[in-house]
């Protein structure tokens, strides 16, 4: 299997205090990754490669065997800020997936799938080991940023807006259009693994980069959250995924996020203290997020009219 062309980190120095060159190589790579195109893939981080392989088999029993009766006993829940629960894009979407969307267990917002069984064990256990991986990389962007270690962990201290989605891919044809439209995540930080029919693509200096699954891996991204706070020194990353044709594809993602009624703008330390000017007007990010879901429920007419990051964006010229 080939090497994907975005740089991999091995953070096993970060689960360490006697390993400093080793730390500071993990921060160059993720800081200069996130300044240029905002795609990084970790290794050695805390996961369980045999949770996530088990999290991927029962993922793909659950989408392939289970009548829909049994699936939709996952219903959305309309109290949640997404559809929690499980969802499917209509047939004429390009997009063309189903997903099992779900917050933190033990909220009232979740909906957790009783089949198959140990399902809902497996996704517990791995929520709750992103959560930790995510509170290690909001550590480590701090101290890219040349903030305090501490400082997003403060900021962000409410972990009860994350949420993490299987997804199921359906096989492009020859006819229909095969690429999920390009984006970039509204969330603080994304975690992914992916099954072997990749698909997942991200693009750097006006290239779309295939991302090779590796065993064991994750991928990171930073989303439009931390380039707001950043002021445009961190990048939300650009990605899209391509459905292979005649395979499914299943995949995870986890979103690490932000409480709905926390107020997002650049921060001082990259604008009024070193005399630049913010590039984004502040906002609720529920409101944000409302405006993201709209794209979807009642779709523009043409894609200049999605609303992206770039609706905050301040003419500073």
């Amino acid at each position: 299997m080939g090497e994907s062309c975005i740089p991999t980190v091995d953070l096993s120095p970060c689960f360490r205090e006697d390993d400093e060159d080793g730390m500071k190589k993990a921060k160059e790579i993720i800081g200069q990754a996130c300044s240029e195109y905002g795609f990084f893939q970790v290794v050695n981080h805390g996961v369980p490669l045999g949770l996530m392989t088990r999290a991927i088999e029962l993922s793909k029993t659950f989408f392939e065997t289970l009548p829909n009766e049994e699936k939709l006993k996952c219903a959305p829940n309309s109290g949640a800020p997404l559809p929690a629960g499980y969802n499917r894009q209509p047939d004429q979407s390009p997009d063309k997936n189903e997903y099992l969307l779900m917050f933190p267990p033990g909220s009232n917002l979740n909906v957790y799938p009783q089949n198959p069984p140990h399902f809902r064990e497996v996704l517990e256990q791995i929520f709750a080991y992103f959560t930790r991986l995510g509170a290690l990389i909001e550590s480590i962007l701090s101290q890219c940023l040349g903030l305090p270690s501490n400082f997003l962990k403060e900021f962000n201290h409410d972990r009860s807006w994350d949420f993490m989605a299987a997804l199921h891919y359906f096989p492009a044809t020859e006819t229909e259009n095969n690429g999920i439209t390009e984006h970039e995540d509204g969330n603080c930080i994304t975690f992914v693994f992916q099954d072997e029919a990749g698909g997942l693509e991200v693009r750097r200096n006006g290239e779309w980069i295939p991302v090779i699954p590796t065993r064991g891996s994750l991928v990171v991204n930073v989303g439009d959250v931390i380039q707001v706070l950043s002021n445009n020194n961190f990048k939300s990353a650009t990605h899209r995924v391509v459905r292979p044709k005649s395979k499914s594809r299943y995949s995870y993602a986890f979103f690490y996020n932000l409480h709905g009624d926390k107020w997002v703008e650049p921060l001082q330390q990259f604008t009024k203290d070193i005399g630049e000017a913010p590039k984004y007007r502040g906002f609720r990010y529920k409101e944000y997020q409302e405006l993201r879901m709209r794209n979807k429920t009642h779709p523009p007419s043409t894609p200049e009219d999605v609303i992206r990051i770039t609706h905050y964006a301040l003419n500073t010229s």
